[in-house]
This record gives structure tokens, sequence and C-alpha cells, in this order.
């Protein structure tokens, strides 16, 4: 009995521990975006217009990986949880750094993605098809991007990242390895299964601004009811048609 009630503690004790390394992370990474957005709202005006060098694409993908951990950090704690649980069951030691290698392996995925968002904005502000608060100067580009992802929630492909990212259980055993270096692997895997069901929809930032708080929480909340609600994968098809009548109606509003 007391050996029962010592693991249901230290189970408690886990799930404690890494929620709030989760949300400690995800506060900072808010903070840094805030605090970033108020330096470049008060940049003087043109600023933001030359030409890109290399320290300006270190800075954008440096927020851009600061961006995704507080985006994607939120929808990935079940994952990360259920990861723990099973760790900690077949090797009780060193479990919460095999849980750590874990969530690194996942955000190196996320950071890959910074680095071609980055070189991304780069190139539309190169052509002066973004603000430089990082949203999109052209009808034509916001409505692409918003039927694009509107129509990618509608994919097998969407909907197959969509169910390894609702199913922890289901995905870990499935990909289970052991060890540090097996838990770094599982890690990475399931980053690139969230990236397939995520990247098109974090892809809308460009819409509204990269800066844009707001904005930015609403596609978080997008992705958590997806991931985490039951009837998440429904919600975000209708999402879908909502970013397909929107960005149709930009498109159309611009030709007429």
């Amino acid at each position: 009995m007391s050996s029962h009630v010592s693991l249901k503690a230290v189970h408690w004790r886990d799930r404690l521990l890494i929620l709030g390394g989760l949300a400690v992370l995800t506060l900072l990474a808010w903070g840094v975006m805030a605090e970033m957005a108020g330096r470049m709202a008060e940049a003087p005006a043109g600023a933001h217009l030359q030409a890109w060098s290399a320290s300006d694409f270190a800075a954008a993908f440096g927020m851009w990986s600061v961006m995704v951990m507080g985006m994607m950090l939120p929808s990935a704690s079940p994952m990360v949880l259920t990861f723990t649980g099973i760790s900690r069951r077949r090797a009780p030691e060193g479990a919460l750094m095999r849980t750590s290698l874990f969530v690194g392996g996942y955000l190196l995925v996320w950071i890959g993605y910074s680095a071609g968002a980055a070189l991304l904005q780069g190139g539309l502000q190169a052509a002066a098809l973004l603000t430089p608060m990082g949203a999109s100067a052209s009808p034509y580009l916001a409505g692409g991007l918003l039927v694009g992802a509107g129509l990618y929630q509608w994919t097998p492909l969407k909907d197959a990242c969509l169910t390894g990212c609702r199913t922890p259980m289901g995905f870990l055993m499935a990909e289970w390895r052991p060890g540090r270096r097996g838990a770094l692997v599982m890690g990475w895997r399931h980053g690139w299964t969230c990236a397939g069901c995520c990247w098109a929809t974090m892809a809308l930032m460009f819409v509204l601004g990269v800066m844009n708080l707001l904005w930015m929480a609403a596609l978080t909340a997008l992705c958590l009811i997806e991931k985490i609600t039951p009837a998440g994968d429904r919600i975000g098809r209708v999402a879908g048609i909502g970013f397909i009548g929107w960005g149709g109606w930009l498109i159309a509003r611009a030709l007429l």
C-alpha cells in the first residue's frame, strides 16, 4: 500500500514539475515577444525597410524561435506528460532528464521551422510584401496564405498529423525508444508530427503581423483546441472554412 502511495506521489510531483516548467518557458516566451513588439513599434520610421543583414536574419530567427516556443509548448503538454509517465514506469531513474531531452528534440524541429520562416520573412520584406511589423502588405499574399491554410485543414496529411498529436499514448507506443538518445529521437519525431499539423497555421502570422500578440494568441488557441478537445478535429475543419472564406473575400475585394 505504501509503495502504491509513493508511486502516486512521484507521479503527481512529476506532473507538477513538468507543467510548471512548460508554463515558465511559455510565459517567458510571451514576455519576450511582448518586449520585442514594443521595441519594434517604437523604432524610427523606415528602420525596418533597409536590406536585411546577417544580424537582421539572426534577430528574426530569434523572434520566430521564441514565438514557436510560446505557441507550441501549451499544446504539446499532454504528449510530454504522457511520455514522462511511461518513462517513469519503465525506468524510474532519470525520467525527468529524458523528458527534458524529449522536449529538446521537439523544439529542434520548430527551431528549424523558425529558420525557414525568418528567411521567408526577409524575402517578403525585400519584395515589399510585408509591413515593418511583419504583416502582409498585399491582399493577394494574405488571401493566398489564408486560402492555403484553410485548404490544408482538410487534407489527409493534416488529419494524420493531428491524430498523432491527439493520441499521445498511441504515438508513444508506436515510436518508443529506450534511453536518453531514444527520448531525443522521440521528441524529434513528435516535433515533425506537430509541424506537419500546424505549419500552415503558423504561417498565418504573416497575415496580421508576426508581432501582433492578439493574432498570436488566437492561433495558439486554435492549435490548443485542435489537439486537446474532443471535437478539436472538427473545429479545425470549421476554422479552415473560415480561413478560406476570409482569404477569398480579401482576394475578391482586391480584384474589384
